[in-house]
């Protein structure tokens, strides 16, 4: 689907909801702003939605307060543009819901997405959908990237890419985000921000999670376990967990790293927990065809799913992918 063809309906629409996907990273809100702030620009009614809470790093964005828990009235909406998500139920709960809104845009640049919706933009070789939204707004006429939407595309390329660093990494990723800059996006704000500014519960927290990594009888798989009672004993809210998963990738000869992250446990079932399940490598493993075998998505290097399961179940499904490592 081209992008003309996206613009051409969205002027036409009267009511539009946005909705990323849960445990929301830099990349799903910058996309989520910069795309609503856009289209507030072409004097649409709009609603920015993510299921859960904004992660604390990234609370600076200019109009972080757009984003809402609730979707509303369903029934109000014409339009439904869904980003960064290789399946319409990451959007949590509302998915159902969502679905029945008359038409459905699905932006993403996962390799994995399923091409759900009426209308699609995916192209899994951008850095991130934030490229994306940069390549859709710049086509749109009559609206001009301001300072505020350069900031929610420059975080979502520097997330998306780790500062940089990660092999989606392309040259248009540092051409869009030297115009973000000259648009007014601080790049030592936004690492400030995201990289450098820790709160004293979370480093209670790391401490604790420190404590609970586990290597493979072979060292190339790392598993880092977080629970509801670390972050009860921490202090520590769900939207100040982002990016964890990151020391446990960094081990030395570590190929596979996991984050078990606990969200609550399954009604009627004593014995099993609720677990989200974040996935990282270097590249040498797929993570992506691990993530949607458990009926989840993402990219080769970062995927992720949810599963219930019992904590030692969990583990020694994990660990086995150790075996050809």
């Amino acid at each position: 689907m081209s992008i003309p063809q996206i613009i051409n309906h969205l002027k036409k629409s009267n009511r539009i909801l946005l909705a990323s996907h849960v445990h929301p990273d830099g990349d799903a809100i910058g996309a989520l702003i910069s795309l609503g702030l856009a289209l507030q620009e072409l004097k649409k009614k709009v609603r920015l939605y993510n299921e859960s809470p904004i992660p604390a790093v990234y609370q600076f964005l200019p109009s972080i307060h757009l984003i809402h828990r609730s979707v509303g009235d369903i029934t109000e909406y014409d339009t439904a543009i869904i980003l960064d998500c290789s399946d319409l139920h990451r959007i949590g709960e509302v998915a159902a819901a969502v679905s029945k809104i008359p038409v459905i845009i699905n932006i993403d640049h996962h390799t994995t997405n399923t091409r759900f919706g009426k209308l699609q933009y995916i192209n899994p070789a951008a850095s991130s959908t934030s490229e994306m939204i940069y390549q859709l707004i710049s086509a749109i006429d009559h609206v001009s990237i301001d300072k505020g939407m350069a900031y929610s595309i420059y975080t979502g390329i520097m997330a998306d890419t780790g500062s940089f660093r990660f092999a989606n990494t392309t040259p248009e990723a540092f051409e869009i985000s030297h115009k973000m800059v000259q648009l007014g996006a601080n790049p030592h704000k936004v690492a400030h921000h995201v990289y450098e500014t820790i709160s004293l519960n979370r480093i209670k927290l790391l401490n604790m999670l420190f404590d609970s990594i586990e290597l493979s009888y072979n060292g190339r798989l790392s598993i880092m376990t977080l629970t509801q009672n670390m972050l009860q004993t921490t202090g520590t809210m769900i939207e100040d967990v982002d990016g964890l998963i990151n020391y446990a990738k960094q081990i030395e000869n570590v190929k596979l790293a996991a984050l078990l992250f606990e969200k609550k446990r399954s009604p009627g079932k004593k014995d099993k927990r609720h677990f989200h399940v974040s996935l990282r490598s270097e590249g040498a493993v797929n993570v992506a065809s691990i993530a949607t075998s458990f009926g989840g998505g993402g990219h080769r290097n970062a995927a992720g799913f949810d599963i219930q399961a019992t904590l030692p179940d969990l583990k020694r499904t994990i660990f086995y992918f150790s075996e050809n490592l």
